[in-house]
């Protein structure tokens, strides 16, 4: 199958990520109304959205045309950092701290890249890049702890949610650039078909 018509056909599904990037950011909204008390149950809340993140990204993978190999990757990163936190979170701020940092700095320099390199079929490139800042940023804060207080637990999910949500709605777009593009191509290759060639008349001697 041709680039063409690979992205036609990934670009069919450009309206189920705008639809999970938005309810990523609904959830982002409803993990804010928990109750921090406990850092055992914010690890577990934690570890099913990066567990859901990670599923996400195979998805990405499945119909996207470019850069499946670190779709893969990055799922693959995300899954095992959802199992630990579910299964072995460690009952310190520290040790979940320190999750949610790996994981946001991650997520932050793919969507940095992935962005700078699609920023000429991606017309919301710089809301992705934007993104990546803001996570590796916050990235820095989880991991070192600043503040030690559940709460921020709770503020740091909801942001990985956020983020997630943002990075969803950007891949919609450029799903739907990459099949518009596509077809672009089919067009001009069906006229191209349908054209003869124009025959020169020979000239008199």
């Amino acid at each position: 199958m041709s680039d063409a018509a690979t992205g036609r056909q990934a670009g069919k599904w450009w309206w189920v990520f705008l639809i999970t990037g938005v309810l990523w950011l609904i959830l982002s909204l409803i993990i804010l109304r928990f109750n921090a008390a406990s850092i055992a149950t914010v690890a577990t809340l934690f570890g099913c959205v990066a567990i859901a993140a990670g599923v996400n990204e195979f998805v990405i993978a499945s119909v996207t045309t470019s850069w499946r190999w670190l779709h893969i990757a990055l799922g693959v990163l995300f899954v095992i950092t959802g199992v630990i936190c579910l299964f072995n979170p460690g009952n310190t701020f520290w040790a979940l701290a320190s999750l949610m940092g790996w994981f946001l700095l991650f997520k932050g320099t793919f969507d940095i890249v992935t962005s700078v390199l699609t920023r000429k079929v991606n017309e919301l490139w710089w809301l992705g890049l934007i993104a990546g800042i803001l996570e590796i940023m916050i990235a820095f804060w989880a991991a070192g702890g600043f503040g030690r207080k559940a709460i921020l637990l709770l503020v740091w999910a909801s942001v990985a949610a956020m983020f997630r949500g943002i990075t969803e709605i950007v891949t919609a777009f450029r799903l739907r650039s990459e099949s518009k593009d596509g077809e672009d191509l089919v067009e001009k290759a069906a006229q191209s078909v349908r054209t003869p060639p124009r025959r020169t008349t020979p000239r008199p001697a």
